[in-house]
């Protein structure tokens, strides 16, 4: 009989198919060329660091922002749906070496996918403006967990250090439970799962290896999902979510395989300054746009 965590691989495989044919039949008849040179190259890079753990939704909304790549309000599906192939890619090599308690790692799967299904139905059909406002907002946390943990590593002393366990019960079980289904309601806006699930899985006591394939796993259920909402409601841009599929996967592999450490802590600081000025810009852009969809007084 087979391992529950090869059931577990063989549902990725059934929802990867799933999502593959969903989209295709979505984007068939779409007229368009083939991803630019710089879709592509945003795609690698972000994927690349995101398999390292510094997480992707955060750089790549600093890259469309700063090059006008995706309309505002098409960003959160854009990134949902072209980061999902890349984020099952990850989960196929962290599922498999890394080691957590089965039920730990099923259950936070399953919320953060039920999270993802009632977030993206929200933020689908959100004005322009709401969109801005939370993905700026969104941008200002991811910020501060970047400060947090580049400090955290600075100090030697780490604030979340984390245990030794693999698993979780009772009601620290619980508390993962809830803090994941949050977590995936939270992607479909475009705040990335990683930072805080790796802070989260520490605080619980848990080896903060054991984030890997927990935060990998749950994007690579949740982001299918959520896509397929997003697919629905043609709240994404083609093109540029085909660049961050095709030029993800091989960065992927790149980054799993092949590249074993890098200096992580002065990247994130580049990615702390890229990612306020994002932000800030998103908020200006919602602020703009509540000015002009506001009647004129003197109407």
């Amino acid at each position: 009989m087979p391992s529950p965590k090869t059931l577990l691989l063989g549902a990725l495989v059934v929802s990867t198919l799933w999502f593959i044919r969903e989209w295709h039949r979505n984007i068939r008849g779409t007229r368009g060329g083939p991803p630019s040179a710089l879709e592509l190259i945003v795609g690698a890079v972000t994927n690349f660091f995101d398999t390292l753990g510094i997480g992707s939704y955060a750089p790549t909304t600093a890259m469309f922002k700063f090059k006008g790549m995706v309309p505002d309000e098409r960003i959160p599906g854009t990134l949902t749906i072209g980061h999902a192939l890349p984020a099952i890619t990850e989960a196929f090599i962290f599922i498999t070496i890394v080691e957590v308690e089965f039920k730990t790692l099923a259950g936070l799967i399953a919320v953060s996918v039920l999270g993802a299904r009632l977030g993206a139905g929200v933020v689908a059909n959100w004005p322009r403006r709401n969109i801005q406002f939370g993905m700026g907002l969104a941008l200002l946390a991811a910020a501060a967990l970047f400060v947090i943990k580049n400090l955290d590593e600075m100090r030697g002393v780490p604030v979340f250090p984390g245990g030794e366990a693999i698993g979780l019960d009772g009601g620290l079980l619980l508390v993962g439970l809830v803090g994941n289904f949050v977590l995936g309601a939270l992607m479909t806006l475009g705040v990335g799962l990683y930072a805080p699930c790796l802070i989260m899985i520490s605080l619980l006591g848990m080896n903060p290896r054991a984030a890997f394939p927990i935060m990998m796993g749950s994007c690579a259920f949740l982001m299918p999902t959520a896509g397929v909402k997003f697919m629905k409601e043609k709240s994404y841009s083609v093109r540029p979510a085909l660049g961050l599929t095709l030029g993800g996967i091989p960065a992927v592999l790149v980054g799993a395989l092949i590249v074993k450490s890098l200096p992580l802590t002065t990247l994130r600081w580049l990615v702390v300054v890229v990612v306020l000025y994002s932000a800030v810009m998103m908020i200006r852009s919602g602020i703009i746009e509540s000015k002009q969809t506001q009647p004129s007084l003197a109407a």
